[in-house]
């Protein structure tokens, strides 16, 4: 039932949105142009692909339900932009129908004028969403340091990758995970950390790709390792877990590993688990409970919240995702009013903190504003004067 509300909420809003949308672009068309008609049947077209898209897919996935999702994961990104302009044209008529500032060229040609408006802003929004996709196949490589001061046995010192955000499905392919198991691979990472949301729901699109055995392919002596993320509880966390086990990661889930006696590592469930679950996740209190604070501690959790509680109770380095920093400007501004992090580096108190933008997309396969990350983050222990393992 709760699924239902939430995606009958979802739908109206999303039909609201298109409607608002076609109706000021239909405005803006002149009466009896032979563009209106297409205009009609192409906007709702498009509009439609995504939902049909992904109810075929989950009858059965083939080429044409892949054709559907694609564009209609485009239109979400350009109906974005189409609102924004739209809103912001109809905020410039209600200030113009108080306060009259419309010079005279606009108010005699004033259907022209929409008409130019309505072009230019399909012009702005097709270079937004093409540049944004090019965006998404280019991860850059983002540096870190950071010294934990706790020995950590014979290790002096480690380098570590860590990703969140893969989204690997429809969308997000063997053929772009495959350019980023090469970029991560070149680093030659000691150990590589997945803080959550590898897969994008649907396992059907993954297990036809084959793509676990893309995933087998990143290596590292001390091993991969991941927590779920909420994509994975949507999905079905047990088939995820499953799956991700299978092909080589290990997936820690509300417990604790230690690394090599160095270190340990912390994996939390995903914070959205009792949602789709029923079962709340262990607490911060009991998944430390028993750990040796002499030691470094790392932690993933998918989600960036209770910062304050890690550091207090005692986690040296906390890495997350799940913000995509927005991934398309200006949602970044809401993320940035969630999180006491929305993207990149923080310390809080005396506990180091990353949150990741991600390294694929979800919905849209577009960035505007920020790219895709892969973090190459290099950790020092002790005192930080010694360099190597």
């Amino acid at each position: 039932m709760a699924f239902l509300i939430f995606y009958a909420i979802v739908l109206s809003l999303y039909a609201l949105i298109n409607y608002y949308i076609f109706v000021r672009g239909l405005q803006a068309i002149p009466d009896g142009s032979s563009l209106r008609p297409w205009y009609i049947w192409i906007f709702w077209i498009l509009v439609s692909t995504y939902v049909v898209g992904r109810i075929l897919e989950n009858i059965y996935i083939s080429h044409a339900s892949d054709v559907l999702v694609w564009t209609g994961s485009f239109w979400l990104g350009a109906m974005l932009y189409f609102f924004l302009l739209v809103v912001f044209f109809d905020l410039l008529r209600l200030i113009n129908h108080y306060v009259p500032f419309f010079p005279e060229f606009v108010r005699s040609n004033y259907q022209q004028v929409k008409f130019l408006c309505f072009i230019g802003s399909v012009v702005l929004t097709g270079i937004l969403i093409l540049g944004g996709h090019i965006n998404t196949l280019y991860p850059k490589t983002t540096k870190l340091e950071v010294t934990i001061p706790k020995n950590a046995g014979d290790m002096k010192s480690l380098k570590a990758v860590m990703m969140s955000d893969i989204h690997l499905g429809t969308l997000i392919g063997n053929g772009h995970l495959e350019k980023i198991v090469k970029k991560v691979n070149a680093i030659q990472p000691d150990i590589i950390l997945l803080a959550g949301d590898v897969l994008d729901e649907d396992l059907e699109p993954v297990i036809r790709q084959n793509i676990g055995e893309t995933l087998r392919q990143l290596k590292a002596p001390l091993g991969v390792y991941g927590v779920m993320g909420n994509h994975e509880h949507i999905g079905g966390a047990s088939e995820a877990y499953d799956y991700l086990t299978g092909h080589g990661i290990k997936i820690i889930r509300d417990s604790v590993v230690k690394i090599n006696e160095s270190f340990f590592l912390v994996g939390r469930e995903d914070r959205d688990k009792s949602r789709f679950s029923g079962k709340e996740r262990r607490s911060l209190e009991e998944l430390m409970d028993g750990i040796d604070l002499d030691y470094p501690v790392i932690m993933m959790d998918h989600q960036p919240f209770y910062l304050e509680k890690a550091s207090g109770l005692g986690v040296d380095l906390m890495l997350s995702g799940h913000t995509h920093h927005g991934q398309l400007w200006p949602l970044n501004f809401i993320t940035r009013a969630i999180y006491t992090i929305s993207y990149g580096y923080g310390q809080i108190g005396s506990m180091h903190a990353y949150v990741s933008n991600g390294v694929g997309t979800w919905g849209p396969p577009v960035r505007v504003g920020n790219r895709p990350e892969i973090v190459e983050l290099f950790i020092r222990f002790g005192n930080g004067e010694e360099q190597g393992n």
